[in-house]
């Protein structure tokens, strides 16, 4: 499958638990960087469509047994802005039913700067630096 490729932000510009929104063919795009690895989620909610990737990153509740719940996966949940529905930031998975119920995600690399003689943020001198870019691969839509 055809995939359009869209430079986000370069990777020490994107700092670990935080996100960046990108738009693509009039379609939002949630890019998150959770504890250094990158995902990427459509920003729309499957219940009624609801900005997701502007909602709150956060944890949530698993059972550790019966009656005992614990609160875990500190920032690796996505919680929607408008009826609360929680994803998985790595899978697009619903918390309360993970089989059926999902947000599309697209897949992340970091890739090295296209032209690094052209980049005036590069140093021309011995030194260790973090050059890659964080790229987003959508799918070309045929009209």
């Amino acid at each position: 499958m055809e995939t359009k490729h869209v430079v986000v932000a370069r990777v020490r510009d994107f700092p670990a638990n935080t996100r960046r929104l990108v738009e693509v063919d009039g379609q939002e795009i949630g890019i998150f960087n959770v504890k250094g690895e990158y995902y990427a989620l459509r920003s729309s909610c499957p219940h009624q469509g609801a900005p997701l990737c502007r909602g709150r990153v956060l944890g949530t509740n698993v059972s550790t047994k019966p009656y005992q719940m614990e609160y875990a996966h500190e920032g690796e949940i996505i919680k929607c802005p408008w009826h609360g529905w929680e994803f998985e930031i790595s899978s697009g998975r619903s918390i309360f039913n993970p089989h059926k119920v999902r947000v599309r995600t697209y897949d992340v690399t970091v890739e090295p700067p296209e032209d690094e003689e052209e980049d005036p943020s590069i140093p021309m001198y011995p030194v260790t630096i973090e050059a890659g870019q964080v790229v987003v691969h959508v799918p070309v839509q045929r009209r």
